[in-house]
């Protein structure tokens, strides 16, 4: 279901986008709200499901995670066993930051962060130990032109 948004939500959700750590006051002020208004339209935000959380951004190459490997994934199997399991097998390898069910020649795409080489091929290994795969093509990033950006809204 689609939630329907207003100028204000809207405008919420892009200030959220840009800083969620603006306070309550701050959001309001720049939207045009009084805090007690702004409060309650965040509130109906988070009862319809429209925000989902709060995180925070990392710049992962400040952690020592360079590198970026698109992972894509064909198979033959498509029983809904074998796909919880699988499912539930990359969800457990912390290194898979986005993973998606994809239409085309592939089957599912995964992004995973990681040190090096040598740590991607840890991840490979783990990702192949306990489902069987048609095929794994890895995709190495050169340069992260944008990552992360806000939703068109």
């Amino acid at each position: 279901m689609t939630s329907k948004l207003d100028q204000i939500d809207t405008s919420i959700l892009k200030e959220l986008q840009k800083d969620a750590t603006l306070s309550q006051r701050e959001l309001a002020d720049r939207v045009g709200l009084s805090q007690n208004a702004c409060w309650r339209r965040l509130k109906a935000l988070n009862e319809n499901g429209v925000l989902i959380g709060s995180t925070a951004r990392i710049a992962r190459e400040k952690l020592g995670l360079s590198l970026v490997v698109f992972v894509m994934l064909r198979t033959r199997h498509h029983s809904a066993e074998w796909l919880q399991a699988f499912r539930s097998h990359v969800l457990t390898i912390p290194e898979v930051v986005d993973f998606h069910r994809i239409g085309g020649d592939y089957d599912y795409q995964l992004k995973v962060v990681t040190e090096d080489m040598a740590s991607y091929d840890k991840v490979y290994q783990r990702l192949i130990e306990k489902v069987e795969l048609d095929s794994v093509t890895s995709y190495f990033a050169m340069e992260a032109i944008a990552e992360g950006r806000p939703l068109p809204i």
